[in-house]
């Protein structure tokens, strides 16, 4: 459980000497609760530059369905923020890469917005924020609490957007998303395009054939092989590569041509 042990009421056992009335047990530990969760919240401002106008929204975004009250609505958990943040993000992001890559098409554009937008990387988000120590869960385990975290942290991720969005505006929101994904933009984590695509068509662009990609070797056991594949073109020295399915040497073969030629493999295009 988190932040909700200190509203639970332990009776005092019979052989107390002077027990203190279950009220005024509640009246001692229930601000102690509030109190934590209103300094977990001012701790998560802190992290995200941002102070909430209304702080009832920062809490809602990390309140999970599962720590509602049984009579109340879904929709006082995280969710109808995450939705809103989803899509306050996809256009703030549209907005950067439009800015940041002039020269960029609408193809290149699209696969850069899908790698800044997907639940991996609000996950990452989340992560650097310090976001999983704040979820407010209903009574679950401790594995299934922290289990629990890890699936929802993008969410809480977007959430925490569609807030902002909704207390400070698209500017606040805008400012908090360039913050934490200009880098991440500049330097995507995942190749934008295919080795094997981009060798080819450089390749053609070239005069030469289709490079041809040979297995050299494969070790290990059957369960877990690895493989080494080289690709070859007319005029160049062969390039190699190694991983786990021919698929994956094949990539890093390409991959490994590329960078021996200096050729830009992530596909950016944009000066």
């Amino acid at each position: 459980m988190t932040g909700e042990a200190a509203d639970i009421e332990i009776p005092p056992s019979a052989d107390q000497a002077d027990p203190a009335p279950a009220a005024e047990v509640a009246r001692v530990r229930k601000p102690r609760g509030k109190a934590a969760a209103k300094a977990a919240m001012a701790a998560i401002e802190q992290r995200i530059g941002y102070a909430f106008t209304d702080p009832a929204l920062l809490a809602t975004a990390f309140t999970h369905v599962s720590a509602l009250k049984a009579a109340r609505n879904r929709t006082d958990s995280y969710q109808r923020l995450e939705f809103l943040g989803d899509h306050v993000l996809g256009l703030i992001v549209s907005d950067m890469l439009y800015r940041a890559f002039p020269k960029a098409d609408e193809g290149e554009l699209s696969k850069r917005l899908a790698d800044l937008v997907r639940k991996e990387t609000c996950v990452d988000v989340a992560r650097s924020l310090g976001f999983q120590d704040a979820i407010k869960l209903g009574a679950v385990g401790a594995g299934a609490g922290a289990r629990l975290r890890k699936s929802v942290l993008g969410d809480i991720c977007e959430a925490v957007i569609g807030a902002i969005f909704l207390d400070g505006g698209y500017a606040a929101a805008a400012r908090f998303v360039e913050v934490n994904w200009l880098e991440r933009m500049r330097k995507p984590q995942r190749p934008l395009r295919d080795p094997k695509t981009v060798l080819q068509e450089w390749a053609q662009a070239k005069g030469l054939p289709v490079p041809v990609y040979r297995e050299v070797a494969r070790t290990g056991p059957h369960h877990d092989p690895q493989f080494r594949v080289a690709v070859d073109l007319p005029g160049l020295a062969s390039a190699e590569g190694t991983g786990g399915s021919k698929r994956a040497a094949e990539k890093a073969a390409a991959s490994a041509m590329l960078a021996s030629e200096d050729v830009e493999g992530d596909g950016h295009g944009a000066g």
